[in-house]
């Protein structure tokens, strides 16, 4: 469905709404915010603000002041912030403001008191447990709030417990794989997978539609899979390279099959074109730049504006046929 703001551009581009009409079009479609909207972005921009500042405020406060708090102090502090939390949450309820930054700042603060936990009494020697267990003890919230920042600080929980266990995969079931490589790979097929069951489930339940989370689950995504094809491509060896091509390739081909037919989005396919520019540029330029020759670099420099310039030209032609099809 094309946007009201896009609505008004292509009326503004064939002369339907004159000129002197414009400011008052976006006054009255509401695609220009007035007064109210202006106060209301605001007032939830420092609820949010002041939510997280008194979070991580009390982080900081624990840390900074560790040799002078007693253990009942700071046991008796991070649990009252967290009771509290948790309780303008049940007051407020899921679907308003305050009740939303309420579950996110009693995520926050449960992280912060199994860190406390994990400090007083050495529970755990590796840091990626912390991280791990905080994930698995916040998984209900995230389940009762159905609120889509606080899945993805569950999911960006996983993603560091996995950066900080890739040393204990070094030389167990990968050979000699760099075990970054293997950690990069599983959080690649993590983000994927999510994306492809919360692009599933947005239609059918109505707090997982937002599109801004899951343009940063498909950024996420594309930004991993092609680091590791440009690792591939520079340093890789033998099969697992090979297979990471491939998996860059199919990835690549799923998305731009699925938002270009199935469910159209722009951002996404400018994003599998930049995907696309920078393996390809690194793939000829590995070949091309061996012996750092003037013409390897003038080959590549026309090469990278040739790209350019066709996903340009094909995400603009694809950008006029949708608002063709709209009309």
């Amino acid at each position: 469905m094309i946007s009201p703001r896009k609505q008004i551009i292509e009326l503004i581009e064939k002369g339907t709404i004159q000129v002197e009409n414009i400011n008052e079009a976006l006054k009255l479609t509401k695609v220009a915010p007035d007064a109210i909207a202006w106060k209301k972005f605001m007032d939830h921009l420092l609820l949010w603000l002041g939510g997280m500042a008194l979070s991580f405020s009390a982080m900081f406060f624990v840390a900074y002041n560790w040799s002078d708090l007693g253990r009942f102090a700071k046991f008796g502090m991070a649990e009252a912030l967290l009771a509290l939390a948790i309780f303008a949450y049940w007051k407020f309820g899921e679907n308003k403001v305050v009740g939303k930054v309420s579950l996110l700042s009693a995520t926050i603060l449960l992280g912060v008191l199994l860190a406390l936990v994990g400090q007083t009494y050495q529970t755990g020697a590796d840091p990626w447990q912390l991280f791990f267990y905080w994930a698995l003890f916040m998984l209900p919230w995230a389940v009762l709030g159905r609120f889509a920042a606080i899945w993805l600080v569950w999911l960006a929980l996983l993603v560091v417990s996995i950066l900080l266990y890739q040393d204990d995969l070094r030389g167990r079931f990968w050979g000699s794989v760099n075990p970054e490589t293997v950690a990069n790979m599983l959080i690649f097929f993590l983000i994927t997978t999510t994306l492809a069951i919360w692009e599933y489930l947005s239609p059918r339940l109505v707090w997982l539609s937002e599109r801004w989370a899951i343009r940063l689950l498909a950024a996420t995504s594309g930004f991993t899979i092609t680091w590791l094809a440009m690792e591939s491509i520079f340093d890789g060896k033998g099969a697992f390279a090979i297979i990471t091509i491939l998996i860059w390739i199919v990835w690549l081909f799923a998305l731009i099959v699925f938002y270009l037919k199935i469910k159209p989005d722009l951002f996404m396919l400018t994003g599998g074109c930049l995907s696309a520019i920078v393996v390809l540029t690194s793939f000829f330029g590995n070949l091309m730049l061996s012996d750092w020759s003037a013409g390897g670099w003038l080959f590549l420099a026309l090469l990278v504006i040739g790209m350019g310039a066709g996903a340009a030209f094909w995400l603009k032609n694809v950008h006029r046929k949708w608002a063709h099809e709209s009309n």
